[in-house]
């Protein structure tokens, strides 16, 4: 199993990160990572790199898989990289399958297509498991962002508020 330090949280999902997939690989007793360029970028294949990486262990043999990375895949800062990208991606894929881990490597993501979100900030928690306690309300906190956290605060201030009202009269 992979450890929870190379877990992220991306809008309520779990992701794993490439270094939590090597290190879960090494602990399993991995061999060697080779990876092959199948594809290099260019402008007739709208500059996409493709990566084919196998993964060995002497116990259970080699596992294969594919990446890809083009300017439309990847952020601004990446695109100079689009090789290491593809490599990236075809290594943490052949690496869930050693691994038998089944979440999505956060490298795997189009970042055009994720909606990053903050994790809430310690006083926005504090705050929050105040107002709960005050109000008996359950929260669950893994589920929160900073912003879904700063929508909840308002709420819950609005609602004692009312609540402070009502009873003062």
């Amino acid at each position: 199993m992979v450890d929870t330090r190379f877990i992220v949280r991306l809008n309520g999902k779990e992701f794993v990160k490439y270094e939590g997939l090597l290190n879960a690989a090494h602990e399993m007793g991995l061999k060697s990572i080779r990876v092959e360029i199948i594809q290099l970028p260019n402008d007739s294949n709208n500059m996409t790199a493709i990566c084919r990486a196998n993964v060995e262990n002497d116990a259970s043999g080699v596992y294969v898989d594919y990446g890809d990375a083009s300017p439309q895949s990847v952020n601004s800062k990446i695109v100079p990289h689009i090789i290491r990208m593809a490599s990236t991606r075809a290594k943490a894929r052949a690496l869930r399958d050693f691994t038998n881990i089944g979440m999505t490597a956060i490298e795997e993501l189009n970042p055009n297509d994720v909606e990053v979100s903050e994790p809430p900030t310690i006083p926005q928690l504090n705050l929050l498991k105040k107002l709960s306690k005050e109000l008996n309300l359950r929260i669950d906190f893994n589920e929160l962002d900073k912003k879904s956290a700063s929508e909840m605060i308002e709420e819950f201030s609005k609602a004692k508020r009312e609540y402070q009202q009502k009873k003062a009269t």
